[in-house]
């Protein structure tokens, strides 16, 4: 077969994420709670100027706003924030101006990662939004609060998808699996198990799965995993993924959770992320959490970090599967992390207080602990103003509990 017959610019041989885009409301699968009366009210009315839609990847951003495009009859301009300066952008809104100008409908201008624009890029939109000779539609990964200059969130109307769930991405999968292709029980609902929610992941195996067997032969749970193999979970090292995971991982550790602990370390390990960005969070949180209710927690958690960036992976998730669970599993206390906040923020509120004089450098009159028995005195340590002031207050839970009946003692005497 020569190389004009073994590849075509046939629809067909696009990807099936793409051949399956839905073209109506009807068709489009999940976020039921934007596409309601209120939302067909906003179109029909057709006096909005600005849309953001917020959400993970393969949840119909892209879809709904082709829809729009073609239920308001508006011509539609797709542009990627990842690759379009303002140049491309200017080019859109002066054409969509000029046919506005001439009595016809403004275009609809369609930005897919519009996070990724800088505040001159977004800004480029303003006064086209302002007398109505565009419609914007925004796409984004990222909560629109922090991405998004004030004045383009100001005039634009932010609606949030949800990862899709099981039973919609399944209905997607029977909607799209190719007639030719029989595939053994199980295997289209495993496809949903891994797509977390997003249709374009769940859409893009299916394919792949159709590539690996010729038609008419069935594709099993066998083939599925060995596709797997080759593929990585979504994970975004700097979005919405990434900080939700890590948080998830923190929390499940400071809740004593080991199992939820060990599992989220399994799923940011198994997405790329970098372990020694993990082992980084365990210090600060072996001592913002754990602190001195196990002071051996804050070294663990060290050991760990150098440990992994010594023999690097895959056997460092051991070593971060082991701290991890240690710290879990290990008393806490956040007084020390308590302390220094309060610390900061009287120093905030006072300024920078005399420093006693007994305890200034080389004073005469300062009183060495060391020198009595007991290894302690009575003496005054704090400014004046706050003389009996306490930041630190030890808890009862572990190793601390010894400090609180130290320092308890020490105030008796």
């Amino acid at each position: 077969m020569d190389q004009e017959t073994l590849f075509s610019a046939d629809r067909s041989q696009a990807p099936l994420a793409e051949q399956k885009r839905p073209d109506t409301f009807e068709r489009l699968v999940g976020q039921g709670h934007i596409l309601n009366d209120r939302f067909r009210r906003i179109l029909e009315s057709d006096r909005w100027a600005g849309l953001v839609f917020w959400g993970p990847p393969g949840t119909g951003k892209t879809s709904l706003a082709k829809i729009i495009s073609g239920f308001t009859k508006r011509k539609f301009h797709l542009l990627s924030g990842v690759t379009c300066g303002v140049k491309e952008i200017k080019e859109v809104l002066d054409a969509s101006k000029q046919d506005y100008r001439l009595g016809k409908l403004a275009h609809i201008l369609f930005i897919d990662e519009i996070h990724r624009l800088n505040k001159a890029q977004q800004d480029v939109l303003l006064p086209f939004l302002e007398e109505g000779s565009i419609r914007f539609i925004g796409a984004t990964t990222e909560n629109p609060s922090f991405e998004l200059n004030n004045a383009l969130a100001s005039r634009s109307l932010i609606f949030q998808f949800k990862a899709l769930s099981k039973e919609d991405v399944l209905v997607l999968l029977r909607r799209a699996a190719p007639t030719s292709y029989p595939f053994a029980e199980l295997v289209l609902e495993r496809v949903a198990d891994l797509s977390g929610g997003d249709a374009r992941r769940a859409l893009t195996l299916l394919d792949h799965l159709c590539l690996t067997r010729p038609q008419g032969e069935l594709i099993t749970l066998e083939d599925l995993e060995k596709v797997c193999d080759s593929q990585s979970l979504y994970y975004d090292k700097h979005g919405e993924a990434h900080h939700d995971t890590i948080s998830a991982f923190i929390k499940s550790v400071r809740g004593s959770d080991p199992d939820a602990a060990v599992y989220y370390l399994a799923r940011m390990l198994e997405s790329g992320e970098d372990p020694l960005f993990i082992a980084r969070r365990l210090i600060i949180l072996a001592s913002e959490d754990i602190g001195n209710a196990n002071p051996a927690g804050l070294m663990i958690a060290n050991s760990a970090f150098q440990a992994v960036h010594a023999i690097g992976m895959p056997e460092g998730r051991i070593i971060l599967a082991q701290a991890t669970t240690y710290l879990a599993c290990s008393e806490k206390s956040n007084r020390s992390y308590v302390a220094i906040n309060k610390a900061q923020d009287e120093i905030k509120r006072s300024g920078t207080l005399e420093i006693p004089l007994a305890i200034r450098n080389a004073a005469k009159n300062y009183q060495y602990p060391q020198d009595h028995a007991s290894g302690w005195v009575k003496q005054e340590y704090l400014p004046r103003e706050l003389k009996g002031k306490k930041f630190y207050e030890p808890s009862l839970h572990g190793q601390e509990k010894r400090f609180f009946d130290f320092l308890k003692a020490r105030a008796t005497d």
